[in-house]
């Protein structure tokens, strides 16, 4: 459900002695993927915060099929799973160059109220892009 790819370059900071992605690097490459995802949808974080919706991660999950070294190339598809409600949640595909999955991941989010930290429903806003 409306996929969206964003490319980056593994920087040297990310990698291990041996030159591979360190595992605690993905999760900012999801979060990357997902701030791009939203912001592609015309919201980004900054403007849903300063109108006192936060986004925080109830969930994650990644399975590694293979590493991601020193300066590669990657690709990576965020993809909304299902419509959110109270939650939301991704799943990203991490490629590199020759196309091969290095990555898979879930997160779910849910919309709290920065007001009172109590969940809330997914704002208008989001839904009403998510129908044009």
């Amino acid at each position: 459900m409306l996929p969206h790819t964003f490319e980056f370059r593994v920087r040297y900071g990310e990698t291990d002695q041996m030159g591979v992605v360190y595992h605690g690097a993905y999760p900012a490459y999801f979060e990357m993927g997902r701030t791009e995802w939203l912001r592609n949808l015309g919201v980004t974080y900054r403007w849903m915060e300063e109108h006192d919706v936060m986004l925080p991660v109830v969930d994650l999950a990644i399975r590694y099929k293979q590493p991601a070294r020193y300066d590669d190339r990657l690709v990576l598809t965020t993809e909304l799973r299902e419509n959110p409600s109270y939650k939301i949640t991704f799943d990203y595909t991490l490629k590199n160059d020759a196309e091969e999955v290095l990555a898979t991941a879930t997160t779910t989010l849910v919309f709290k109220s920065a007001v009172n930290n109590k969940l809330i429903r997914v704002p208008d806003y989001i839904t009403d892009r998510l129908k044009a």
